[in-house]
């Protein structure tokens, strides 16, 4: 059996390697038959994404981040899904999910549940002290009521003059127990509603932070795709025109084989930085994966969506990246669909990656356009 034979068995399933045993099927043209049996490529990138959003979101930002890096590899080759390997990490994330989320709602909760039995604790000591000195205001009124004033009437009230001043000065003590207890209660409530606020803003500032990509600080794919809902419920009610352009590095391998690893994340950094500051507010523009990028950009006039184009295109390539003490040269390639062209956002997205990938196959360093346009 030799090596290439091996390789392909063993990308296999567990079920089919059984069938391949159990048939004896020893060259690879036997295996066609049983390939053909696997779902259509389509179906198979549909349920690739069907399993995505069924374990996304998580409340924890390391999951999700996690659960993007792998079905950003199964979106471009949806047949991973048949390797048992891919199928282990996908059961292995979707346990953590559960054990990760369930580890920070713990977290989040535990303050107020202080809060809760806090209030619960003295709220009862209240009613509980205020029930003692109640029980025996109620003893010497009934004494009171018993009395016949015909018979001994002022000895037995003067001895209840005695019952009743010890009685009011159980309750003032009671009572000062009780409010210097609430006070305090009320100190401890003050600072857990503090710890709460505290807690809250964090999370709102880690949710911001989890937005953005830790490298180039544009916005991560998840992040992206929230934000682009957004541009789309504008397109649909005022048909604000805009366009999809999906960028790639050139030769980016190259150049971290060549560099290194950290002069790749200065180059993607940098190229990041220069997208981000020449977008303008109501733009989008984030990190697709690896060394590609994508944008929205709004325009009313074709000549400004040309002018944006060159302008990153003159930016890059007429300058060089820094890293340490070397200038190096960088330039990529682009795709570019106009949202109006197409019945849908993904029908968009999906045009300016066929015409990135044009771009690459016919030399590099070029934005194409939808309508032939080169630049």
């Amino acid at each position: 059996m030799n090596n290439e034979f091996k390789n392909i068995l063993n990308n296999l399933s567990e079920k089919e390697r059984e069938e391949v045993k159990l048939n004896n099927l020893d060259l690879p043209e036997k295996l066609v038959p049983l390939l053909l049996k696997r779902v259509n490529p389509q179906n198979v990138q549909q349920l690739a994404i069907l399993i995505k959003k069924s374990v996304l979101p998580s409340i924890c930002p390391q999951t999700d981040d996690e659960i993007d890096q792998l079905f950003s590899k199964i979106e471009k080759e949806p047949n991973l899904l048949f390797i048992q390997e891919i199928q282990d990490k996908i059961e292995d994330f979707i346990n953590k999910r559960f054990e990760r989320d369930k580890k920070i709602v713990i977290e989040r909760t535990s303050d107020i549940s202080k809060l809760v039995l806090l209030m619960e604790e003295y709220l009862n000591e209240a009613i509980s002290s205020n029930g003692s000195g109640s029980k025996n205001v109620l003893n010497i009124k009934e004494k009171i009521a018993s009395i016949n004033l015909q018979d001994n009437g002022f000895e037995a009230l003067t001895l209840l003059q005695n019952e009743l001043i010890n009685a009011a000065s159980s309750i003032e003590k009671e009572m000062d127990t009780v409010t210097n207890k609430l006070q305090t209660g009320k100190s401890k409530v003050q600072e857990l509603e503090e710890k709460v606020k505290t807690l809250e803003s964090e999370l709102n500032r880690t949710k911001a932070e989890n937005m953005k990509d830790h490298l180039t600080g544009l916005l991560t794919r998840r992040a992206f795709s929230d934000e682009i809902k957004k541009v789309e419920s504008a397109y649909e009610r005022i048909k604000t025109q805009y366009a999809v352009i999906f960028f790639d590095l050139d030769h980016f391998k190259k150049l971290n084989d060549t560099y290194g690893h950290e002069c790749g994340d200065v180059v993607l950094s940098t190229f990041g930085k220069i997208l981000n500051k020449s977008i303008r507010d109501h733009d989008l523009v984030g990190r697709y994966g690896g060394e590609e990028f994508v944008a929205i950009i709004h325009f009313n006039l074709n000549r400004e969506l040309l002018q944006f184009l060159k302008r990153i295109k003159t930016i890059v390539t007429e300058n060089s990246f820094l890293y340490k003490d070397k200038k190096i040269k960088v330039t990529f390639s682009a795709g570019v669909a106009i949202r109006s062209s197409y019945a849908t956002y993904e029908n968009t997205l999906q045009k300016a990656d066929m015409l990135l990938y044009q771009a690459k196959e016919n030399g590099r360093n070029k934005i194409i356009l939808e309508n032939g346009m080169e630049i």
